[in-house]
């Protein structure tokens, strides 16, 4: 397992609200699309990601993690495997609190990487799925 329920949950409700999604464009038929939008329902500021630097869900996207101005807590990664672990590199180096692998996306080295640089992370999992199982504050 490369995230327990603790991680998940720590990720998705302690660490922070900007989620930088690499692989995020405008194109409504990939998967980052849809997840950007669960993400942003549940209260999380995203970030796009993506070599066009498109505009998506109303946020600014830009061409690298290294070209955002500001902090983000969490890189939730949308690339394919053989690219994912410089992607968590790039995270550590921005000083993310946390990365999320997509469902399919898995670099066991990366893990280890980026767990022994002192990050949190979660990989081959979804947080547009994990987010709604959470328990929700009583008002």
């Amino acid at each position: 397992m490369y995230g327990d329920e603790a991680t998940v949950r720590k990720i998705l409700t302690e660490l922070g609200d900007t989620w930088a999604v690499v692989g995020l464009s405008a194109n409504r038929g990939r998967a980052a699309y849809g997840v950007a939008q669960v993400l942003q329902r549940f209260g999380k500021r995203i970030v796009p990601v993506h070599p066009k630097a498109e505009t998506v869900h109303g946020e600014q996207g830009y061409a690298s993690l290294a070209d955002i101005p500001f902090e983000v807590d969490v890189v939730d990664v949308f690339v394919n495997s053989e690219l994912a672990g410089a992607v968590a590199g790039e995270a550590v180096a921005k000083g993310a609190k946390a990365v999320w692998f997509q469902l399919g996306v898995v670099d066991e080295a990366a893990f280890e990487r980026t767990r022994a640089a002192g990050l949190d992370m979660v990989m081959d999992r979804c947080p547009a799925i994990e987010i709604p199982r959470l328990p929700r504050p009583t008002p």
